[in-house]
């Protein structure tokens, strides 16, 4: 029986020095695209670390505290982090600089210090997320109506290589989305719409007056309905004109039949028409001084 109840109090006892000993809670650490991030540790100057093994999904550095008053020795155990590892002297928080997409992910710290009864392993877990800072967003129109002097506009907010954890509000009428839809009368003439668009490292801003936006709008249309009315105009020219043409082709066609045989007719008219000259005396009428007389040609036969 007393044997019994040793086991279990070893038992508890190794489940309280394990409890004490680790730190399964996960640390969110935020980092931005191309900066810098911090892991804390926070190790006390009277706790004697002897070494820190960080790990990720790869091995990423090797840790051992350096001679008295220098900086701690660093090995970057993964080239992935090569140049871009760096330790603080005094508390060994874990600086990882020049943040890619790729290093985010679960990051571990084995922490093994020195203590009277021995070696203890603390063990720490953080969750790095990197994200892009949020560039100046875009606004988009579309689905443009207007009835009744009223321009009904559905407005889309966007950023570029958009992400997971982007969010988008408007202002007004502080509605939560990327799609708005509007309603302007010329009595809101100085009415403004303004898109945000945030993530956990910043946010931006866009606004767009609802004035020049239903005048682009109209604009358009208007550009569209003179496209539509200048075909239909080629179209009726079109049609108007080559019909005529035509028309013009077969009179003038049908006119050259008629005058081909005439012209043959008259020639062969001239043909036998004979003019004679023939001089009078002076004692004639002066108007009948010169007299032509036509005089049919004998027939050949």
């Amino acid at each position: 029986m007393a044997q019994r109840y040793l086991w279990i109090w070893l038992l508890c006892l190794q489940t309280c020095l394990e409890a004490e000993g680790s730190d399964t809670d996960v640390f969110t650490v935020i980092g931005i695209l191309g900066e810098s991030v911090t892991f804390p540790l926070n190790i006390e100057k009277s706790q004697q670390v002897v070494n820190i093994v960080w790990n990720s999904e790869t091995s990423v550095a090797f840790v051992m505290p350096g001679d008295s008053g220098t900086a701690p020795k660093v090995t970057v155990t993964h080239q992935n982090y090569n140049d871009r590892i760096n330790v603080s002297r005094k508390n060994y928080n874990l600086e990882i600089s020049n943040l890619r997409m790729e290093d985010s992910g679960i990051y571990k710290a084995d922490i093994n210090t020195k203590t009277l009864e021995g070696m203890i392993t603390t063990t720490r877990r953080y969750s790095l997320q990197v994200f892009r800072r949020l560039g100046k967003p875009k606004i988009t129109q579309s689905l443009m109506t207007s009835v009744n002097s009223t321009c009904n506009v559905t407005l889309t907010c966007s950023v570029e290589e958009e992400e997971e954890n982007v969010t988008y509000s408007w202002s007004p009428p502080g509605e939560a989305g990327n799609v708005v839809r509007i309603f302007w009368t010329p009595d809101n003439q100085e009415l403004t719409y303004t898109c945000t668009a945030w993530n956990p490292v910043s946010n931006s801003s866009d606004s767009i007056s609802a004035q020049q936006l239903c005048a682009d709008t109209a604009t358009g249309l208007h550009s569209r309905h003179t496209g539509l009315l200048s075909g239909l105009a080629v179209l009726f020219l079109f049609i108007l004109i080559v019909p005529s043409v035509l028309l013009f082709l077969l009179c003038k066609r049908g006119q050259g039949s008629f005058l081909k045989p005439f012209s043959k007719n008259s020639d062969a008219i001239s043909k036998k028409t004979i003019y004679t000259y023939v001089m009078v005396t002076r004692d004639a009428p002066p108007a009948e001084g010169r007299i032509y007389d036509e005089i049919p040609q004998s027939k050949v036969s």
